[in-house]
């Protein structure tokens, strides 16, 4: 039998959940707190998924897999606790923003896997921004590979090409093969020597290029130097005041030394600097002069106790607030070939680090100066603008016609459409890629403004959340012509039903893909992979079409899990 799926919460997300599942022909039944429109052959349970009496009659007890797909954490939890309660063995795929705490239940809790929407859509944003059209995400060795389609056509490269050729690759990973006529998998197309036709479709994962990142002092000289005419938006306030203050030290020592010729420069000098500051000293200075210079002496007491006041007001914001920060983010700000994130929020920041991981110049701007990403980003030494990326100033004051691309991700879609207007408006060629929750808005924002690329955070995670509840140690997912594919780890036991056996011919029978092995760590790859014979303690990375799952089910529901 099947595994049973739940899925708890069919809101926007929750749904395509469902029915996706459906697609794949898997048994499964929705939990919704409000009546649907829906077909009366689809199982959902009317209720709160809270209730014990609720989740039971969904199936709780027999359900091997639980989807919570709300959009708020504390439901997802009030949940979790209940469910885990009536079926401790239940496997939970949760869907959670505070992704701490969702790496802390997956070390508390036996079969819970926490997902955030934002880890799962940054990468595609960062590939976007890179010049990819990945079509999804596959986590090897260490780092995140891009994942693509090639379809081949007459003017291909590929074209005439044996699929043997592109097995043998460290940069390349073939993933999944569909041809145009008839039906062969890839392992199989590779060990006969097939050649790509027209219409053959072939998804890839390309590993991704680390730059050298210039971190040299007389790069870092260069750099400051160069952004010296941004630095006075922060400055000018200080420099001002300062200036209003050495103007009133140089007339009131004038002055003094204009009325009586014998008070020296020096003397005259020092009792203006304390009589403006309140430090005091060379009192006499001002008893032997006239009573008008008496009263003008108490004037520019007064006055200087007003800009000293400012003075001191403007250097303590500077030094204790956030101008300085904001200032020193000015001096490491990039000239040009940088990446220029706009909305420090989940999605955000995950942009930020994979950027900046990959060696890439980033600058991020965000609205909110209370935003808690805002700390994490500056730690990894990247510049912070505290304004409004809307406004053209704000884009140009970061070199915006010089960047490579522009990604929108704050949270409001209307801001995202205004912030890429503004960019093209100023740099009518630089790749924008923006953010829009709703999907038909997405379609529809690209048709009409012709950005680069408009992404829907939900409609890129769905596919990892489905294959999350299929089971498995999830390495990355992807969609091609309605069929989902999954890519997975899976240990090998003496039980499991590819021990012993051919790694080729235990692909070209259950229509899987190998990717590689891990054997006492070390790796398997390339030719050898296929020739290799399975054994117990093997680690083996494959990518499968998610209906064929059911063929490992056969065997044992948990065995597929690293």
């Amino acid at each position: 039998m099947k595994p049973l799926i739940i899925v708890c919460g069919l809101g926007r997300t929750g749904y395509k959940i469902y029915t996706l599942l459906k697609q794949q022909g898997v048994e499964v039944v929705g939990v919704s707190d409000r009546p649907l429109a829906l077909s009366s052959r689809d199982p959902v349970i009317i209720g709160d998924a809270r209730s014990p009496e609720v989740l039971v009659k969904a199936g709780i007890r027999e359900a091997k897999t639980l989807v919570l797909s709300s959009h708020h954490d504390s439901l997802n939890l009030a949940i979790l606790t209940q469910a885990k309660v009536l079926n401790p063995q239940i496997r939970i795929v949760n869907r959670l923003f505070n992704q701490t705490l969702g790496k802390r239940l997956d070390l508390t809790l036996a079969e819970h896997f926490s997902m955030s929407v934002a880890s799962l859509v940054a990468p595609i944003f960062t590939f976007a921004a890179l010049g990819s059209q990945a079509i999804g995400q596959l986590r090897l060795f260490d780092c995140t590979w891009p994942i693509h389609e090639e379809i081949i056509n007459s003017d291909h490269p590929w074209l005439g090409k044996p699929l043997s050729q592109l097995w043998e690759s460290s940069s390349r990973m073939l993933i999944y093969y569909l041809p145009s006529q008839g039906e062969i998998d890839l392992v199989s197309a590779v060990a006969t020597g097939k050649t790509l036709e027209i219409g053959d479709h072939l998804i890839i994962g390309t590993k991704p290029n680390v730059r050298q990142k210039k971190n040299s002092w007389l790069y870092k000289l260069v750099k400051a130097v160069a952004n010296l005419p941004h630095y006075q938006r922060y400055t000018r306030p200080i420099i001002l005041v300062t200036l209003s203050l050495l103007i009133l030290i140089f007339l009131a020592t004038t002055v003094y030394v204009s009325v009586n010729f014998q008070t020296s420069v020096v003397d005259a000098l020092y009792f203006s600097v304390g009589m403006i500051t309140g430090a005091g000293g060379q009192e006499q200075v001002a008893e032997q002069a006239p009573d008008t210079v008496k009263v003008l002496t108490a004037i520019m007491m007064i006055v200087g106790a007003g800009v000293i006041g400012i003075c001191y007001a403007l250097i303590n914001d500077f030094v204790l607030g956030s101008r300085l920060k904001q200032a020193w983010d000015v001096a490491k700000m990039p000239r040009n070939k940088h990446h220029i994130v706009c909305g420090l929020g989940g999605i955000g920041i995950q942009i930020v680090r994979q950027l900046h991981n990959q060696g890439h110049d980033v600058v991020a701007i965000e609205f909110d100066s209370h935003s808690r990403h805002i700390h994490c980003a500056r730690s990894l030494g990247i510049p912070v603008v505290i304004e409004d990326a809307s406004l053209a100033t704000t884009l140009k004051a970061v070199n915006l016609s010089s960047a490579s691309s522009l990604i929108a991700v704050t949270s409001s879609d209307t801001v995202n459409l205004e912030i890429a207007l503004t960019a093209k408006g100023i740099s009518p060629y630089i790749s924008t890629i923006v953010r829009c929750y709703d999907p038909q808005f997405a379609t529809s924002m690209q048709e009409v403004f012709e950005f680069d690329h408009v992404l829907s955070p939900i409609e890129l995670a769905i596919d990892s959340f489905v294959a999350a509840a299929l089971g498995g140690r999830i390495l990355g997912n992807g969609m091609t012509q309605d069929l989902l594919w999954v890519a997975l780890g899976t240990l090998i036991t003496p039980a499991h039903p590819f021990c012993s056996e051919s790694l080729q011919e235990a692909a070209m029978a259950v229509d899987f893909v190998p990717l590689y092995i891990e054997r006492k760590g070390q790796l398997i790859r390339g030719w050898q992979l296929l020739e290799t014979e399975l054994i117990p303690q093997d680690v083996l990375y494959l990518t499968i079409p998610a209906n064929g799952l059911e063929k490992l089910w056969r065997t044992r529901f948990d065995t597929f899990s690293v």
